[in-house]
């Protein structure tokens, strides 16, 4: 069951909902990735970005300019690679529902 609570929405359990999004999204494109036979350029690159958004997501709720930064040096990384583009867009989602970064 989702509730508000200000600006967060969490579940059951007070878990942020977005962060579970992100959690859930990172987690199938990575699947995705270690299924894809192909080697690519900047695979490498990708899979640590992936893993830097999972142990954000691990670690609570993320910080929206690290998000935005981890996101975009993975679609350049995967941009390119068709098979990878639905869990590329998952996780373009995920990392919307976070909100634009604050500013000073």
């Amino acid at each position: 069951m989702l509730r508000s609570v200000g600006q967060k929405r969490v579940a059951d359990g007070d878990e942020d909902v977005r962060v579970q999004e992100l959690r859930t999204a990172v987690a199938r494109l990575r699947r995705r990735l270690a299924a894809l036979p192909a080697e690519f350029p900047d695979r490498g690159v990708a899979e640590e970005e992936l893993a830097d958004l999972a142990a954000m997501a691990a670690a609570g709720v993320p910080e929206v300019p690290r998000l935005r930064r981890s996101l975009l040096l993975l679609a350049g990384a995967i941009g390119s690679v068709s098979a990878l583009s639905a869990g590329l867009t998952e996780v373009r989602h995920a990392v919307e529902l976070f909100g634009e970064p604050s500013r000073p």
